[in-house]
């Protein structure tokens, strides 16, 4: 019995330790100033795509942008990241802006089908 016990320690420690290890290692690299400003900037895109598709229209490469942005985040590559946050953002912006001028859009009797 004790045994067992001495077991579920020693593996909730290592399961632990690993996840502390881990957490430790991103904090790190969340610590660096740019990679907390370029982080603010994909918030602001992804934020900014929700409110464009909050009134139908979402531009279609707004998304590909933000998961761009991501992955050059995850490599380092800090210009690139805010490079294209920034135009997913402005997408976002631009999306919304389009979807509100749109919604009180009336046709001329003979363009209606």
């Amino acid at each position: 019995m004790q045994v067992n016990r001495l077991y579920s320690v020693l593996l909730v420690t290592a399961l632990l330790g690993g996840g502390v290890g881990t957490t430790l290692a991103a904090d790190a690299k969340a610590a660096d100033p740019k990679v907390v400003e370029v982080q603010k900037m994909i918030d602001g895109a992804e934020k900014a795509r929700k409110k464009a598709a909050s009134v139908d229209s979402e531009w279609r490469d707004t998304g590909k942008f933000i998961k761009q942005a991501q992955a050059a985040l995850k490599a380092g590559d800090y210009d690139k990241a805010m490079k294209l946050a920034r135009k997913a953002e402005d997408e976002g912006n631009l999306g919304y802006q389009q979807g509100v001028s749109q919604q009180e859009l009336h046709l001329p009797s003979y363009l209606k089908y």
